[in-house]
């Protein structure tokens, strides 16, 4: 337990002694109630800064105030300008001279000069040169540019000139297989109408056959064949007696003549072999009334005809 100090108001001073014991560092047995206290402190320090720095932002009020002196003094009489005191201006330099250049130098720089020049219009000349090789390759690559679209116009035109003439051309067919199946279809009826007319029968008002046609020549049909035959007959010579060459005759359905021969001879082998000559070179025979050429044929001819 701490003394109690004791005040002597005639001896202040000793009166405000202060106990050996208070001064003593407390004891370290109650270490909570020593960090609460500091924890205490340093808030309330914290508290204290952050209302200081608030207060410092505010800005201060302007406040005017009126000062008197309290003995009136009167200013002392200003001193008087002394005059500056008078330099003598420095010597002027000494004139500087010029070294004139001897010719040598004068030669070197001239031919300085002159070579810069040359640099210069050489510089120049190359420049103008790759202005004028790049306006070269621009009107180059513009043509070319203007060629391509030329050669693509005139490929375009002449692929739809193509197709065009390819279009005319089909239309062209078209119509041609047209009037040539026209054309078939017309034989064809034609074809037919023979067909039913050979059908019908061709022989007199009193035959009682009941063929469409007959089979054998009509009777003018021999004397037909004769007379083709007989033009082309080469024998200059008079017989006696009037000699006969009796033939026959092989012929195709459409009157090509394929074989003749010789039945029965007149006893003169010159006229005989005439005959045969003239018949090889007639080469086709007519058709017959009916349209059709019969074969074998049984032919004669004789020297004079009757």
């Amino acid at each position: 337990m701490h003394a109690e100090s004791s005040f002597d108001p005639r001896h202040p001073l000793k009166s405000l002694t202060i106990p050996r014991d208070a001064l003593r560092p407390p004891s370290a047995d109650n270490r909570p109630l020593g960090a609460g206290l500091s924890m205490a402190a340093h808030a309330l320090l914290i508290i204290a800064l952050a209302l200081g720095v608030q207060w410092h932002t505010e800005e201060p009020e302007g406040v005017t105030a009126e000062l008197w002196s309290a003995v009136p003094e009167i200013a002392a009489p200003r001193p008087e300008p002394q005059p500056e005191p008078t330099v003598a201006p420095p010597p002027p330099p000494p004139p500087t001279t010029t070294p004139q250049p001897t010719a040598a130098e004068r030669d070197a720089e001239i031919a300085i000069e002159k070579a810069r020049q040359q640099k210069l219009e050489k510089e120049r000349q190359e420049a103008l040169d790759q202005k004028a090789r790049e306006k070269r390759q621009r009107e180059e690559k513009e043509r070319k540019e203007q060629a391509q679209k030329e050669a693509e116009k005139e490929q375009q035109a002449k692929e739809k000139a193509e197709a065009k003439q390819r279009e005319l051309d089909k239309q062209e067919q078209a119509r041609k297989d047209q009037a040539a199946a026209a054309a078939r279809e017309k034989a064809r009826q034609d074809q037919l109408k023979r067909m039913n007319e050979q059908l019908a029968g061709t022989g007199e008002p009193g035959s009682t056959g009941t063929a469409a046609r007959d089979a054998g020549p009509s009777a003018s049909y021999a004397g037909r064949i004769i007379g083709r035959v007989r033009p082309n007959i080469s024998f200059p010579f008079e017989l006696e007696g009037n000699p006969t060459t009796e033939v026959r005759i092989i012929v195709l359905p459409d009157g090509t003549i394929t074989k003749s021969v010789l039945v029965k001879s007149s006893g003169v082998p010159a006229w005989d072999e005439a005959v045969l000559k003239a018949i090889d070179k007639t080469a086709v025979l007519p058709r017959d009334e009916n349209g059709r050429v019969p074969s074998p044929m049984l032919l004669s001819f004789p020297h004079h005809p009757r």
